[in-house]
């Protein structure tokens, strides 16, 4: 099953929030607690990943609200 995601990066004047596959940003706002907190409800919602870029747009955090398996299988 391929799992929908949404990314929360920096950008020139604040943070935004995009879906895979997106071209344009989903929303753009001043701070990252304000884009985490639209990214995750959108996240919950879906029942998607979330990824979460630091200033230095390396992944910093990595959140599932899917249907993951426990364990995973393999």
């Amino acid at each position: 099953m391929l799992l929908k995601q949404l990314t929360l990066f920096k950008k020139t004047g604040g943070w935004n929030v995009k879906g895979a596959g997106n071209s344009k940003a989903t929303k753009h706002t001043n701070t990252q607690a304000k884009a985490y907190a639209y990214a995750r409800t959108i996240s919950i919602k879906q029942k998607s990943e979330l990824i979460v870029h630091g200033k230095n747009g390396q992944i910093r955090e990595r959140n599932s609200y899917g249907n993951d398996p426990y364990p995973p299988k393999g």
